[in-house]
């Protein structure tokens, strides 16, 4: 068995000091003079403000402590060095559940929610629907270790899977993911349902065999064409030439902030609320500066390589997820918005389909008590 290694973030004053000496250094090239910035890329204004207060206000030392908050680890599975979160809850060993982040976010995605999730007593819930909360960094991001060369989602849920039965010594667990995190539950689900007994997504990313059948699911896949083509640029560059972004980041903070952040805004429910208001600069500076203190951005978007090296998302005829699947339809996605049921259920065995009030693309970190409850809830009904 691997051994499984106390972590602890450590960043020193002379790393933190010689990417901020990059931030106030940084060339400012123009940016268009108009009413919307955003829609040309990152808004020039808000970047501006952005590291400023990086530079100025953000406490790294406060944000360090926060990154320590919770119990992690290292463990040795296959080629790389697994960083993970390992929350022993109320369930005291009795219910596992695998949380699993995506790009560009990371672990930290899940930070309002893990203590929820683990201690429901502690806010007035019940200790029936504690969980041991397992979080670990994709490979090549954070704190895990990089792989030589792309790696993609069934990959990575073999290691998981690894390290929640024989590492951890879980018999079974549940999963739960968005993002990349979806597609690696997915993969657990596929491949590994005697272990993961059940899956929770908030993005549906495969697709039966045989593409849209009927008028609303043609309807959707037009919809989602017409998407991908608006927002979907950094996907095409990440999925076939990742290295090309890699190079201009490299040494470049505030490039790889201004990559993220304009996902961040794009790909939330901004419909009641700022960027701000939803997430607060520090909680943002904190999810980049897990890229940017690690060395992380570059393998990170070799992932997206990884997933076309790896087959990509399409089932061949007869293939479905048969492990029971759990969806929540968080409304403000706009890149990667849910199908019609009738097209998921071709892809995976839904047993539980929820559309929420609120909340897009980053549902954990974006509305932290919709995603526990959900959670909560769908736990209870499997059982």
């Amino acid at each position: 068995m691997a051994e499984i290694k106390p972590f602890e973030v450590r960043w020193t004053e002379a790393e933190v000091e010689a990417v901020l000496a990059q931030v106030r250094a940084y060339p400012w090239p123009p940016a268009p003079q108009v009413p919307d910035g955003w829609a040309y890329g990152c808004d020039g204004g808000y970047l501006r403000d952005f590291c400023a207060h990086w530079t100025d206000r953000y406490d790294w030392r406060a944000a360090m402590a926060d990154l320590n908050r919770f119990p992690q680890f290292t463990a040795r599975v296959e080629d790389f060095d697994l960083h993970f979160l390992h929350v022993v809850g109320e369930a005291g060993g009795r219910r596992p559940l695998l949380v699993t982040h995506g790009w560009p976010g990371s672990h930290y995605e899940f930070w309002q929610a893990i203590e929820k999730l683990a201690f429901p007593s502690r806010f007035g819930g019940d200790p029936a629907d504690a969980f041991d909360v397992v979080v670990p960094s994709l490979p090549g991001f954070g704190f895990s270790s990089k792989p030589t060369r792309p790696i993609g989602q069934r990959t990575t849920a073999r290691l998981f899977n690894t390290l929640m039965t024989e590492v951890l010594g879980y018999s079974s667990y549940l999963a739960q993911g968005g993002d990349w995190g979806a597609m690696v539950t997915s993969w657990l689900g596929r491949d590994h349902g005697a272990s993961a007994r059940a899956i929770h997504l908030n993005m549906l990313g495969f697709r039966p065999h045989g593409g849209p059948q009927d008028e609303a699911e043609v309807a959707w896949a037009q919809r989602q064409a017409g998407a991908m083509e608006l927002m979907g640029a950094y996907f095409r560059l990440q999925a076939s030439k990742p290295q090309s972004i890699a190079w201009m980041a490299a040494g470049n903070p505030v490039g790889q902030a201004a990559w993220i952040l304009e996902r961040f805004h794009d790909w939330s429910d901004l419909s009641r609320k700022s960027l701000d208001e939803a997430y607060g600069k520090d909680r943002l500076l904190t999810n980049i500066m897990l890229y940017v203190m690690t060395g992380s951005f570059t393998t990170g978007a070799w992932y997206y390589r990884g997933l076309l090296e790896e087959g990509g998302v399409a089932f061949q005829p007869g293939e479905r997820v048969e492990t029971p699947t759990a969806f929540a339809n968080f409304p403000g996605e706009p890149l990667y918005s849910a199908p019609p049921r009738s097209f998921a259920e071709r892809a995976y065995n839904i047993v539980r389909w929820s559309d929420m009030p609120s909340g897009g693309h980053f549902a954990a970190m974006e509305e932290p008590e919709l995603y526990v409850d959900e959670v909560r809830t769908w736990a209870r009904e499997i059982g």
